[in-house]
């Protein structure tokens, strides 16, 4: 007897019409092409930038560049993966070339971000940059010991990148002041709002001085930030170049209705397809849970989560990013800091609940310009809050049913049979440990 769900259990499918959807936003001006030093970039960092490749400004640089070294507050609207750190990075650091050198423990510059891995990557992009300009970047961050940062701080730093809770900790024990700062940035407000950060970031941006330059970027604009907006920003020029809604032009969006005991065996399937892959679960527990199973069929995962060291962290991401693992379990608060290149499918294994944390997940993939694909797991009795989810997200899922092994399923994700064979992957202690051997991992069974 098949203990499998019949397909004909699923209520017909439905696509939205246009009306019900809304009129889409409108696109955004097209900006002139043009060069970083055509927008006042000086000239150290355009040539630190062609070093690396980098020549010609995506449309929120073009736009933001100039009035941000010209000294204006900006809000900022822009999805991830649109070129914002460059956007708001390029005129701080000119901006700091002019302001000399800073005095122990009163940085320069801060910019504020949601989470650890964000503080990173943001720190990573504008280290090289800074360098060549003559400037000294550091990050203040949880989960790591307090005296590096100390010494830095210490030494004198011209920017900091900084998570807010350790900000504050480091401004308590008294080796941090913000009256020195000159230009501060807010990166993903809307998350750090959604996070409950906003008393903390309130209180950090009271002690930077009043006439100092102040930087705000956002996907979405909810009544929390727009109360930093007007409390906090002075005459504020406005840049949006997209809309609050997922990417139509490079990014598709699937829906992939399956039977309730089939979801993993299409998860499997899933993950063990070529490319550069994320999966989101909803929780911790099913991040570990997921990446023993996947072992168990053959499939080499690494999870990421806030119930993970720092140390596990940074080195799973690393991993991830150059390309020593290709899929990644994540949570929705620890993949905030995920900015990898290269991801061709989101997979969510468990849909969302806020179409917030959709167009958040799906901005993994289709990053500066690239294509990816979306893909969420539905079962029969999520189907109609998961379309009510994404409609409200702006997006139009393509609906289809598919089985393990199913041509459909291969077509629109890659999937393909997962080998079987359990693979080699260290636990969680062993991370922290790395003398030990790998050990195979064996967890729970669908």
């Amino acid at each position: 007897m098949s203990l499998t769900a019949d397909p004909s259990t699923f209520p017909p499918v439905l696509t939205p019409t246009s009306e019900q959807l809304g009129a889409p936003a409108p696109a955004a001006p097209a900006v002139a092409p043009t060069t970083f030093a055509e927008l006042g970039v000086p000239d150290a960092l355009v040539t630190a930038l062609a070093e690396s490749g980098i020549t010609e400004p995506f449309p929120i640089q073009a736009a933001t560049v100039p009035d941000a070294l010209g000294g204006r507050d900006i809000l900022g609207r822009g999805q991830t993966g649109s070129g914002k750190t460059l956007a708001f990075g390029l005129p701080m650091l000119g901006r700091l070339m002019s302001f000399g050198r800073p005095a122990p423990r009163q940085p320069l510059g801060l910019i504020l971000v949601p989470t650890r891995e964000l503080a990173f990557q943001v720190a990573d992009t504008l280290r090289p940059l800074a360098r060549a300009a003559g400037l000294f970047v550091t990050t203040a961050i949880g989960g790591v010991p307090y005296d590096r940062q100390i010494e830095s701080l210490d030494r004198g730093v011209h920017l900091m990148v900084a998570t807010p809770g350790r900000l504050g900790d480091l401004i308590k024990r008294g080796v941090c002041k913000l009256d020195a700062i000159e230009v501060t940035v807010l990166d993903e407000a809307d998350q750090m709002a959604d996070m409950g950060f906003l008393p903390e970031v309130t209180a950090l941006l009271e002690q930077t001085p009043q006439i100092s330059q102040r930087l705000l970027f956002s996907a979405t604009l909810d009544s929390d930030v727009d109360q930093l907006v007007k409390r906090f920003l002075v005459d504020p020029v406005t840049h949006s170049v997209s809309p609050s809604t997922a990417a139509v032009d490079t990014m598709e969006h699937h829906m992939l209705l399956i039977p309730p005991r089939e979801k993993f065996p299409v998860t499997a399937a899933i993950a063990a397809r070529s490319g550069r892959t994320i999966l989101f679960a909803r929780t911790q527990a099913a991040v570990d849970r997921l990446v023993d199973q996947l072992a168990e069929v053959g499939v080499r995962a690494a999870g990421l989560h806030g119930g993970k060291t720092q140390a596990v962290r940074t080195r799973t991401l690393a991993q991830f990013k150059e390309g020593r693992m290709s899929v990644l379990v994540a949570t929705d608060v620890a993949a905030r800091g995920i900015h990898v290149d290269g991801v061709t499918l989101v997979l969510h294994v468990d849909p969302p609940r806020d179409p917030k944390d959709y167009l958040h997940r799906a901005g993994r993939t289709a990053r500066a310009g690239e294509s990816g694909s979306v893909a969420t797991l539905v079962l029969p009795k999520q189907r109609q809050s998961t379309l009510k989810m994404m409609t409200q997200a702006g997006v139009e899922p393509a609906q289809t049913r598919v089985r393990p092994g199913d041509d459909a399923l291969a077509e629109i994700t890659g999937a393909q049979e997962p080998s079987g064979e359990p693979v080699k992957v260290e636990t969680f202690e062993e991370r922290q440990r790395p003398g030990r051997r790998p050990t195979y991992r064996r967890s729970f069974r669908h």
